[in-house]
């Protein structure tokens, strides 16, 4: 199977178009979100119509469950706060009742998905330590993730330091945990005496100092992911915040990618 990997999309549905375009171009089989669908952009109710569209198997992001839940917002900032309630006025019923069905976490035959690390959801995951700790609890010999809007990737050996393929995948032997950076797009070759944790960055509001939509695709049956990055017109999803009266520092920000 081929799999494209979005996160991250924000309510940003030209950037979420251009993306799509340039996975069935690449020919695959299943879209997969990993959350975070909507907030901070103008077309929430666009970005979950595609998706449900294209039967893409999606989990719940913060912001996902913030647009349905009055007290999941609690911990946003300012920011965040004035676009979740203007999500919350705009969202149809149906696409309110699709978020709040969405599930925190998914698992497949080769990888899982959460939104911020395994088993604490919405944990950000920042660092080696970070990686260090969330690889203690993962099921799989890859997690896609999310939330920081990061593209980049974790990967740790799978006993005590030994590069020889394990017997079989275990989480409770652990050996050193590298960290590499993927701003501009890279390959991930997977192998057996590794585990992973990959963050395809944001569609929709990138935060690696790269302005263009970040995602990945997972080829399972060649065990290759590709971090790619691909441009959008950014200054007319701007223009559409602008008009919609969105916080002028959340469309200042897409130019920026930070």
């Amino acid at each position: 199977m081929r799999y494209g990997i979005l996160s991250d999309i924000h309510s940003n549905y030209d950037a979420l178009t251009t993306v799509v375009a340039e996975l069935d171009a690449l020919g695959i089989d299943r879209l997969v979100c990993l959350g975070d669908i909507v907030g901070y952009g103008p077309s929430p109710n666009e970005c979950c119509n595609l998706l449900q569209e294209r039967d893409c198997l999606a989990i719940a992001g913060n912001h996902d469950e913030a647009a349905v839940a009055d007290d999941a917002a609690d911990s946003f900032n300012a920011l965040a706060v004035q676009a979740i309630a203007w999500t919350r006025s705009e969202l149809t019923p149906k696409n309110r009742a699709y978020l709040a069905r969405l599930p925190r976490e998914l698992q497949f035959d080769t990888f899982e998905i959460v939104h911020g690390a395994p088993t604490f959801h919405f944990q950000y995951i920042l660092g080696v330590t970070d990686a260090r700790t969330a690889f203690e609890r993962v099921k799989k010999p890859v997690t896609f993730i999310g939330h920081t809007h990061v593209a980049e990737v974790y990967f740790q050996q799978c006993s005590g330091g030994s590069l020889d393929p394990p017997d079989s995948f275990s989480p409770l032997a652990p050996g050193r945990t590298f960290h590499q950076r993927l701003s501009r797009g890279g390959r991930i070759e997977v192998a057996p005496q590794f585990r992973y944790l990959v963050n395809p960055g944001s569609v929709g509001q990138p935060r690696d100092r790269n302005p263009q939509a970040s995602f990945a695709l997972f080829d399972d049956a060649a065990s290759v992911i590709e971090i790619r990055r691909v441009t959008y017109d950014v200054m007319r999803v701007r223009e559409k915040m602008e008009s919609v009266e969105l916080p002028p520092q959340l469309s200042e920000r897409l130019s920026l990618g930070y």
